[in-house]
């Protein structure tokens, strides 16, 4: 720490006044405080490198997590590299949507007839709150226990019976229907399918019309028969949904699996702007400002270790296959270490190889291109023990190392602000004295000399 003979006497001047005014105490002091401060400043600079050293590490780890988020997509069995897209012949008849990993392939289909769901309604009456003759009837759904409905005692109209059929929770669902014949009760099942269908017996009261007895839907895959309770057809095909929109029995409608380079296409441009987002910041970081200065990073080894490992992921090699490398994909690397992708290239080699596109990302056991680049990132950004965790681990101890500097600096300022602020007050004090001294002085020779004139 400085001390008050280290301070250039000959810069304080300025802040004394002349013999009759004084010192200018507050400008003595803060003169000497400006002298004593310098190690303060110094830290302080240290800090702001810090910090700036902080900022970067936290945005490119932000950036390294987006780019281990496309890398995961790239690299799950079940997403988006697996995703496979469907079309159909005639999808007013049939439409259908494929999992990921549902083998590719076509599949012939014939809709015999839908899948409908059982309903019933009643005779008119004037209104939905019309009091109805006493009565009742029983509702069967399929092989199940009858359930018996009594029309009156607080259930005397068709909007009371509604509400009171939909709260016994039996599998079907009542509302009023209103046209210009006047009210009916239709009661509707809550499924579709054979066994969803149900009766209506022994009715008074009321009478009642079936409106659509329910079945199964009838199809055939490949020539093989399929029953149905419901226009969703699962199951018949491994990992193929197909959708029943109408039937015309005899009438073929061809379904045909393909990969869905579209969706595949997207995730690799996924990964790509993510790569290029974080190459790029990494080259800023290297990169030499007006001031003839990098950027707080760029003597830093955890980001030349990040740098290396990005700029060697264009030379990964898979071991068999015919893509076995990124630029197989239509991915190459410019010489600003940024990627480019060729979507034509990229869609051909999912349409033609995808197998082995599907192998060059994902590997035979999760150990592709995808689980290899991202396991090296996971080194840097882990964290617990990656890299960049540790640089910051450090960071934060110098910066805490120079605020415990800073802090007992701070204590030392005040307390020499407030000694030289007394002793510059006590200077004044003897400047301001000087004059009557000098007075006294001047008189006292005179006295001796008009002594010595009379001798």
């Amino acid at each position: 720490m400085g001390s008050l003979s280290s301070i250039n006497l000959n810069s304080l001047l300025s802040a004394f006044g002349s013999s009759s005014t004084g010192i200018n105490v507050p400008a003595a002091v803060a003169q000497a405080m400006a002298a004593l401060s310098g190690p303060e400043q110094q830290w302080q600079a240290e800090q702001v490198t810090l910090q700036s050293q902080t900022n970067d590490i936290n945005s490119l780890l932000k950036d390294i997590s987006s780019l281990t988020d496309a890398l995961s997509a790239l690299g799950d069995p079940a997403g988006a590299i697996a995703s496979m897209a469907t079309t159909s012949s005639n999808s007013g008849l049939v439409t259908a949507s494929a999992a990921a990993g549902t083998i590719a392939g076509n599949h012939v289909v014939v809709v015999n007839n839908l899948a409908t769901t059982a309903s019933w309604y009643s005779n008119s009456v004037a209104s939905s709150s019309t009091t109805l003759a006493a009565g009742s009837f029983d509702f069967q759904i399929g092989s199940g226990a009858p359930t018996h409905v009594t029309i009156g005692s607080g259930v005397d109209t068709l909007d009371q019976l509604a509400t009171y059929i939909n709260g016994l929770g039996q599998g079907v669902t009542a509302s009023v229907v209103n046209d210009s014949t006047g009210s009916r009760l239709a009661i509707v099942s809550k499924a579709s399918g054979s066994a969803a269908n149900f009766t209506i017996s022994n009715p008074s009261g009321l009478t009642f019309t079936q409106g659509v007895v329910g079945n199964d839907a009838s199809l055939t895959v490949d020539g093989i028969p399929i029953q149905s309770a419901t226009n969703t057809v699962t199951g018949a095909v491994n990992g193929l949904t197909l959708n029943l929109q109408g039937a015309a029995p005899g009438t073929q409608v061809n379904i045909s699996v393909t990969p869905d380079s579209t969706e595949i296409s997207k995730a690799v441009s996924s990964f790509v702007d993510a790569y290029n987002t974080l190459i790029k910041d990494v080259n800023s970081v290297y990169a030499v400002d007006g001031n003839n200065k990098q950027g707080a990073l760029a003597t830093d080894s955890t980001l030349r270790m990040l740098q290396d490992d990005l700029l060697s992921a264009g030379n990964y090699t898979a071991a068999s296959g015919t893509i076995s490398s990124l630029a197989g994909l239509g991915v190459t690397m410019n010489n600003d270490g940024t990627l480019s992708v060729d979507s034509s290239k990229l869609d051909s080699a999912v349409q033609n190889n995808f197998a082995d596109v599907q192998a060059f990302m994902q590997g035979v056991a999760s150990n592709g291109f995808a689980a290899s680049l991202k396991t090296q990132l996971s080194t840097l950004s882990d964290p617990t023990t990656g890299a960049f965790t540790v640089d910051l681990q450090s960071i934060k101890s110098q910066n805490d190392d120079l605020q415990n500097n800073i802090d007992n600096f701070e204590v030392y300022l005040q307390t020499q602000r407030t000694l030289l602020t007394a002793q510059y007050n006590q200077a004044d004090i003897l400047l301001q004295q000087l004059p009557n001294q000098l007075a006294q002085l001047n008189a006292m020779l005179g006295l001796t000399n008009n002594k010595q004139n009379g001798q």
